[in-house]
């Protein structure tokens, strides 16, 4: 029988749950999307493969618990980063400049993993709702400056600053360079 080691069986899985998620981050950072499967996260934390299937249906849903940990984080900071602020061009470049720091973080390895997943439709349709959280802030920041389009010009704007990430992920440049130029772009494309 495992043994318990939280003060109820609620906050031991909590516990379990929250340590298996920090450990398939490290695999997914350190090794991959190729070293990251159920046998390798419960490896790391000290737990047979059997019992990872108590929290973790497939490697697919390992994936799709670590983009709904990490996605919220990433649009609390680019809401914040768009909250008031000096006017319409400093509250676009502050989204930009935090949409681009996204690829100097670990969490980053989460997208590099997604394309190399097939996810079941279900993940792939939350995974769809939660990318509109991360752009909902550029949209309401244009809708607020009363732009006719906020929405289609938000998503062109996101796209903007993907092919910037990929670019800076790839190491395609100067990164300084490639930032900004991207955000001079987003910019310019925002405010007309």
């Amino acid at each position: 029988m495992p043994r318990i080691t939280a003060a109820t069986v609620a906050d031991h899985r909590a516990s379990q749950h929250a340590a298996l998620l920090s450990a398939a981050m490290e695999i997914l950072v350190t090794e991959g999307a190729a070293g990251l499967t159920p046998a390798a996260v419960g490896a790391r934390v000290g737990l047979a493969r059997s019992s990872v299937y108590r929290y973790f249906s497939s490697t697919a849903d390992i994936l799709a618990q670590l983009v709904e940990d990490a996605i919220p984080r990433w649009a609390a900071r680019l809401t914040g980063a768009t909250a008031g602020g000096p006017g319409l061009e400093a509250r676009i470049r502050a989204f930009g400049q935090v949409t681009l720091s996204f690829v100097a973080h670990p969490d980053y390895a989460l997208l590099r993993a997604l394309v190399s997943v097939e996810l079941p439709q279900e993940c792939q349709d939350r995974l769809d709702q939660l990318h509109e959280t991360m752009i909902a802030p550029l949209r309401d920041v244009l809708a607020e400056a009363g732009h006719e389009q906020p929405d289609l010009v938000a998503h062109l704007g996101w796209a903007i600053l993907g092919e910037a990430q990929h670019r800076l992920a790839a190491g395609a440049g100067d990164p300084a360079l490639v930032e900004r130029t991207a955000l001079d772009v987003l910019c310019r494309a925002m405010l007309t």
